[in-house]
């Protein structure tokens, strides 16, 4: 089982100095999951996808989602490699780099 991860600072210096905004966007990120069809798992491993164009923490927090929501480390390894031809390869390595950092992936 993945252990629920605390807020990074960053995060919650954002939700002191803005609550309003970052409830509003907490809520739109619930909205726009539960507007479809697409299972949690699966919604979890595209946001993953396109955080991997983006930041460290941003894979972390995807990455630690779509293993919540029942994703194996096979699953999340794959969706980064579907996005070679995407995003290009440097990103993709770097994203999978930052994957196998986190200790969830080292279990």
């Amino acid at each position: 089982m993945v252990e629920k991860k605390i807020p990074s600072k960053h995060y919650r210096k954002l939700t002191k100095k803005f609550p309003t905004v970052m409830a509003s966007l907490e809520n739109l990120g619930t909205t726009l999951r539960d507007a479809g069809p697409i299972d949690r798992k699966t919604s979890e491993l595209i946001q993953l996808a396109a955080a991997a164009a983006h930041s460290t923490g941003a894979v972390h927090s995807h990455a630690r989602r779509a293993l919540e929501a029942g994703a194996t480390r096979e699953e999340i390894e794959h969706t980064l490699l579907l996005l070679i031809s995407t995003i290009g390869y440097p990103k993709v390595a770097a994203a999978l780099s930052w994957v196998e950092e986190m200790k969830e992936m080292k279990k």
